[in-house]
């Protein structure tokens, strides 16, 4: 049996006070959504800020992609409201689609044409043509790096070059409203990190920016985490307030019989913990405790290591569930 500690945690992005953001530019307020008798969207409230980055979180399942096909007007709302920019979806649908950008999971760029020809393409769906277009397309492919990819062909990009022309495209009718559908499906790593600079980018430039994701250590860069569990909201905070909300620490056990461990540890030390994959997990401020669970399990145990908590961490302690 190893006994570690540590202390990591993903870093936080810096997160500005509510008084440093903009207008409330997204606003949702007792928002449902169900395909028959299978609740998508229960109850949800939520509002998203000029300059702000708030990421979504939650398993397969618990709501996100129905939100935002609400949010982009692909649903009508069946309970609730919501504006964007002031104006309401359900009254105002063609304004409401000129002031959002939509980033789906699903690659929307013809890859037979190139980078310079699938932005013209969009922007003649939204109107735009001559000086104004090329000034517009010109500014946006300086912006995301692409001046010199503009003659290429979609199809030769990398998966992280394709995801910049994407928002690029949802750019350029500037829209004061982002929204992302998990946008880094099918990144690299380095790809992951170059979308993220584009979003702050564009968070600094006054877009209010909502995303969604499966993945801890994105959610982690935001200014604000919503975290949703059969399409009920659990959560809404920064990510280190959070984190900071379960404590100093979170003890992760590897016993050779999960069950067997718990029942032991709630008898002779009254410990609550929870199963977390082939672990249990508590949290833990007092480093003392380590000495006591290895005393406690002896043989039976294979590590025990206590370090900073994590965002799967929040989401277990508020669900009682594994997050993947």
């Amino acid at each position: 049996m190893t006994t570690t500690s540590t202390a990591t945690s993903p870093i936080d992005a810096p997160n500005e006070s509510a008084s440093a953001l903009g207008d409330v530019l997204c606003d949702i307020r007792d928002l449902h959504h169900r395909y028959g008798d299978n609740v998508a969207v229960d109850g949800i409230d939520l509002s998203v800020r000029a300059g702000e980055i708030v990421v979504v979180l939650g398993k397969n399942g618990s709501g996100k992609t129905t939100l935002f096909r609400v949010l982009s007007t692909l649903l009508p709302i069946q309970r609730g409201s919501v504006t964007i920019d002031g104006l309401n979806i359900a009254e105002h649908v063609d304004a409401v689609r000129s002031r959002i950008g939509i980033i789906f999971q699903s690659p929307s760029l013809d890859i037979k044409l190139t980078v310079d020809e699938n932005l013209r393409c969009q922007g003649a769906l939204y109107g735009l043509s001559g000086r104004e277009l090329s000034k517009r397309c010109d500014a946006l492919l300086e912006q995301f790096s692409l001046t010199d990819r503009r003659r290429d062909l979609c199809q030769t990009l990398s998966g992280g070059l394709k995801r910049r022309v994407e928002l690029a495209k949802g750019l350029l009718h500037r829209p004061r409203v982002m929204l992302l559908d998990e946008p880094s499906t099918g990144l690299d790593p380095g790809a992951r990190l170059s979308l993220w600079d584009a979003l702050q980018q564009l968070a600094n430039d006054g877009v209010a920016v909502l995303l969604t994701t499966h993945l801890m250590e994105e959610a982690a860069k935001a200014n604000r985490v919503i975290l949703l569990d059969q399409g009920k909201k659990i959560a809404d905070d920064a990510p280190s307030r959070l984190r900071a909300d379960l404590g100093g620490g979170v003890l992760t056990i590897v016993p050779d019989d999960l069950a067997d461990a718990k029942a032991i540890l709630k008898r002779e030390l009254n410990l609550e913990t929870q199963i977390v994959g082939e672990t249990l997990r508590m949290p833990c401020d007092a480093p003392e405790i380590v000495a006591k669970v290895s005393e406690t399990l002896g043989d039976a145990v294979q590590s025990i290591s206590i370090g900073r908590p994590n965002l799967e961490d929040v989401f277990v302690a508020r669900t009682g569930k594994q997050f993947q």
